[in-house]
Order: structure tokens, then sequence, then C-alpha cells
């Protein structure tokens, strides 16, 4: 069985109107909340064996945080602009590439398509928020056969969760 985390990417600053969408950074909010995600998944021990993000500025920090709280390394985060506001098939089409040795796998990415990713693995939340994690259990050995119907739900959360 292998575990999935999709991770939306923390919130984004929009002080800067001259920045391209791609190169927002977070705002203050979102280096506030990357952290406390982080941690939470770190005190319920989920480890990733691979973290894959959208190369976009906002996602990449979310990522990096998360990274530096559960001790993987910057330079092992695989960044791709076929995660930069990727539909569903296009984020399924990443999960399929995976290596078949990983088994946990966290991907950073972007709204609408991580809603839609969620509610075709039976998520019930209206919309995904930044920072928001969705994650299931998916009944495959191989990525490569990953099916948004070959999976159970594990957990969700964001940061007004509690």
């Amino acid at each position: 069985m292998k575990k999935l985390v999709l991770v939306r990417h923390a919130k984004s600053s929009w002080d800067n109107p001259t920045l391209s969408d791609h190169a927002r950074p977070l705002a203050s909010r979102g280096l506030r909340d990357a952290p406390l995600m982080g941690k939470r998944i770190k005190n319920n021990s989920i480890l990733p064996d691979l973290i894959i993000s959208s190369d976009a500025e906002r996602a990449k920090e979310t990522a990096f945080v998360f990274g530096e709280i559960l001790k993987y390394p910057k330079e092992k985060i695989v960044l791709t602009k076929n995660l930069y506001h990727a539909a569903t098939f296009e984020i399924i089409s990443v999960i399929r590439s995976v290596s078949s040795d990983v088994e946990v796998l966290f991907i950073f990415g972007h709204n609408p398509g991580m809603n839609e990713l969620m509610w075709k693995m039976g998520g019930k939340l209206d919309n995904l928020p930044t920072t928001g994690i969705f994650a299931v259990n998916a009944t495959i050995t191989d990525w490569k056969d990953f099916e948004t119907s070959k999976v159970e739900f594990w957990f969700e959360d964001y940061p007004k969760k509690f």
C-alpha cells in the first residue's frame, strides 16, 4: 500500500503587483501556516520518501519549509513545472511517474487541480485551503498503477481545523 499526501501551497503574497503569478512568494500568513502544518505532519510521524513540488515560488517555499521540518533534504525535493496550475490528469501523470520503491509521496501544488483530484478521491471539503492537506492510502504496489478509484481516505488537515 502506498501513501499519497497532497499539500496545497501556503498563502501567497499579492504585495508586489509587478511579479508574475509564478514568482509570487509566501505571505506572512503562509510563512506562519507552513511550519504549523509541517509540525502537525511530523507529530504524526508521517515522513516522505519523496517530495515533488510545483516550481512556482509559493509551492516551492511551502515544500522547502515542510522538508526542513521533516528532515527531508532540500536538494532532494523535485521541482517541476508540470505541477504549476496542473489539471487532475497532469497531477496523476506526475504521480504515475514515481518509482515503485517510494512508499510515502508528498505532492505540493495548486488549486483548482488539487481540489479536483481530492474530490475524485472522495474528499468532502468544498475547498482545499492554502496549506491544506489531503491524504489517501493507495491500494497499489506501484505508482504507475495509480487510479483515483484505488484509494482509501487517510486524513485531511488545514490550519483552521483546530
